[in-house]
């Protein structure tokens, strides 16, 4: 009997960690702890921990009778999901909180599970590791912005520098300043000031971490009518940060473009993490800011990885579990990734390190849209892997990955599908899209989209021009399509290439 559940990857076992924070208290089912973490199940709810905290010291009574109740259902929907393991992690207001102790022992109570109440070291700690997680060699500094604390702390590769904690969280600095913005404003640069580490961080990048931040990320898409709504690695250059934070700091949003995208009950704290980022990156002067959907959580679920785990590119990884779920045959997806570096050097193409990580990742999910109907694989193709949850990649990157695999379903002569969407990509990756899409068009004729020939053709260069070389093993898979194919990269690319028997 065939599997309910094919669309999952096999021996992996759910792993559910909850963030109690000083705004929100949330799940994550995760389908296991590896090094592209696939969302099985994601809620949260909006407490308000620390709502007055700044004042009184305390927790807020209501907001803890509504944290316990998420736990008591958080705990039964870790179990309903078949998770294995639960990591409770617990953040600013439950360490600085007078009651904070008290509500950690009923909250264990409900869990049957330890809360690992974290420093202000350690949100900073597992913050970086969730960027380092997140993006490809990532170079500058990250900012978490929770309900009660800011953790800034620099990163560059894999080198942690130490991190601070500011008490400068968008619930905090409302209550500190009494719902005054001016008053928010000083009371951030007074705290920024300690802040030496922005010193380090100018031209660089800083790295947004934060539901609050987040929400000011989706204002700015929607606000710009952006092509590709795609939180992770959305970035904004230093100078039009900061024109749009300043006008979102003003307070007015309510009638900003795009605020109807930004939920109600995110909408009262918008300003007061627009003046947190804003003065931080004042003070930094970064090349740009980029947002990450990868925070505290992933940053954990990171550490538990074995290091060869960790040392894996995250997006092939992803890329490879795609072709696994969905590919035909993931051995000739492997076999196309491989040989597809080899045509674009035989072409002189250069790339640079990123551009064949894509290229490589663009293979490995070629075929992933088979099963929809043949006048649909195409723009399948292009919805699916625009919209993945790839990590380790930025826009132009997704774009590229989903343009060339447009075009190999619909024709390199095909034009643009979607205008806005290869302006994301770049000149440069547009072309580059269209011509893997064409090294593409002329696998798969010869292989079926199965195992076993791609390795057997071959590129040799010639004083008339290219030679793809068909092992004569396969001499019977020659005809008019991969032959039209080849002639149709060799009108792309202003090349003289002809098909040859070894």
């Amino acid at each position: 009997m065939i599997s309910a559940a094919q669309g999952r990857v096999q021996g992996r076992q759910p792993a559910a960690v909850i963030d109690i924070g000083s705004n929100s208290v949330r799940l994550v089912v995760y389908e296991g702890v590896n090094r592209s973490p696939t969302v099985l199940f994601n809620e949260k709810i909006l407490c308000g921990l620390g709502k007055g905290l700044a004042k009184t010291g305390k927790l807020n009574a209501k907001a803890v009778q509504s944290a316990l109740r998420a736990l008591r259902r958080f705990r039964a929907l870790a179990d309903q999901a078949g998770a294995v393991s639960l990591d409770v992690l617990a953040t600013a207001a439950a360490r600085e909180a007078e009651n904070g102790s008290q509500f950690i022992r009923e909250a264990e109570a409900l869990l049957k599970e330890p809360i690992k109440v974290l420093t202000g070291r350690e949100e900073a700690y597992f913050s970086a590791l969730g960027i380092i997680s997140g993006f490809h060699d990532p170079d500058g500094i990250a900012g978490d912005l929770g309900g009660g604390s800011l953790e800034l702390v620099d990163v560059k590769g894999r080198q942690i520098g130490d991190g601070i904690t500011l008490p400068l969280g968008g619930l905090r600095l409302q209550d500190m300043s009494d719902g005054d913005l001016n008053k928010a404003t000083e009371l951030a640069r007074k705290h920024l000031a300690s802040a030496k580490l922005l010193g380090n961080g100018k031209g660089r990048t800083f790295y947004a971490v934060g539901g609050t931040w987040r929400n000011l990320a989706k204002l700015h898409m929607s606000s710009e009518h952006y092509a590709l709504h795609v939180m992770h690695h959305y970035e904004i250059p230093f100078e039009e940060a900061q024109r749009f934070l300043r006008r979102v700091a003003a307070g007015d949003v309510d009638n900003m473009n795009g605020i109807e995208d930004v939920s109600k009950n995110r909408r009262a704290l918008l300003a007061y993490g627009a003046i947190a980022l804003l003065e931080t990156i004042k003070l930094m002067r970064p090349a740009n800011v980029v947002f990450s959907a990868l925070g505290v959580r992933e940053g954990f679920l990171y550490s538990l990885l074995p290091e060869s785990d960790q040392l894996e590119d995250p997006l092939i990884s992803a890329a490879e579990e795609f072709a696994v779920l969905r590919a035909r045959s993931p051995a000739y997806a492997r076999e196309l990734a491989e040989w597809s570096g080899e045509a674009f050097a035989a072409l002189g193409i250069n790339e640079t390190e990123d551009e064949k990580r894509y290229r490589r990742a663009a293979c490995l999910v070629a075929d992933i849209s088979w099963r929809a109907h043949p006048d649909y694989r195409g723009s399948q193709a292009l919805n699916m892997i625009s919209n993945a949850s790839f990590i380790g990649i930025d826009h132009p990157g997704r774009a590229y990955i989903a343009l060339a695999n447009f075009f190999r379903h619909e024709g390199i002569s095909n034009s643009v599908p979607d205008p806005e969407l290869a302006a994301i990509a770049t000149p440069r990756l547009l072309e580059y899209s269209k011509i893997l899409a064409g090294i593409m068009r002329i696998t798969y004729p010869f292989s079926a989209s199965m195992a076993g020939v791609v390795p057997k053709l071959s590129w040799k260069t010639t004083a008339e021009g290219l030679e793809l070389v068909i092992d004569k093993r396969k001499a019977d898979l020659i005809g008019d399509v991969p032959e039209g194919r080849l002639q149709q990269l060799a009108r792309l690319t202003g090349k003289n290439i002809r098909m040859v028997i070894s």
